[in-house]
């Protein structure tokens, strides 16, 4: 098993070379496949799920996107008054997700590109953590949420690929071939292990499960 520096560069790697134009497409109104179009769905529903579990009005609060990507979430989270720290390890996808940026809500939004975790990112009143944490291993997690609670005042909100038995076939199966493309693969969570690495404070919220998109949102308060 990788430890957390080599899937993040792993995951550096594939969003910043290899599918930057997927996710851009993804992520916009373009026509995509019907398989796609589920993941788009998914995503879509996931990101309203997490979005309703803070505050509508984010006036005053300071919010990190950790994992941020195109920047969909960002733009909900400065259209509701935060000020919103936005970080992804790949530079490609910041760049999509500036250009995306109204110029009204510019001044709320701060990119950064490189390690969610970081402490240089400061201190937050919520952390929302879409599908960034799926490839990492359940130590790894933990330690992520840890590093990231003692600077949140409130509470952190993610989601982690759910250990379902379509899943773990898939998950099985990509362990017994070589993965020449360096693509990362997403590791299925059961919540209560995290639960127990972190010494207590994960809860379920709510499982989201369209076409090929499988994820479950989990939130953390210490």
């Amino acid at each position: 098993m990788q430890d957390y520096s080599a899937t993040l560069s792993r995951v550096e790697h594939y969003f910043d070379r290899s599918a930057t134009k997927v996710w851009e497409r993804l992520t916009s109104d373009a026509p995509v496949s019907r398989i796609r179009q589920t993941v788009r769905e998914g995503r879509d529903r996931m990101r309203a799920i997490m979005l309703s579990r803070l505050p509508a009005d984010l006036r005053g609060a300071r919010v990190l996107d950790a994992g941020c990507g195109t920047g969909l979430m960002t733009a909900e989270l400065a259209a509701r008054g935060a000020e919103v720290v936005a970080v992804d390890i790949s530079p490609q996808l910041i760049g999509i997700a500036e250009a995306r940026l109204t110029d009204d809500l510019r001044p709320r939004v701060t990119f950064a590109a490189g390690d969610m975790t970081c402490t240089s990112h400061g201190r937050f009143d919520y952390v929302m953590a879409m599908d960034s944490l799926i490839y990492y291993r359940t130590p790894d997690i933990a330690a992520a949420l840890r590093k990231l609670a003692d600077r949140t005042r409130g509470h952190i909100t993610f989601t982690v690929a759910p250990r379902t038995p379509f899943l773990m076939t898939f998950f099985t199966i990509g362990k017994a071939f070589p993965r020449a493309d360096r693509s990362p693969v997403m590791i299925p969570q059961d919540w209560r292990a995290i639960d127990r690495h972190t010494g207590g404070g994960v809860a379920r919220v709510e499982r989201v499960s369209r076409g090929f998109y499988i994820s479950e949102c989990l939130e953390f308060r210490p």
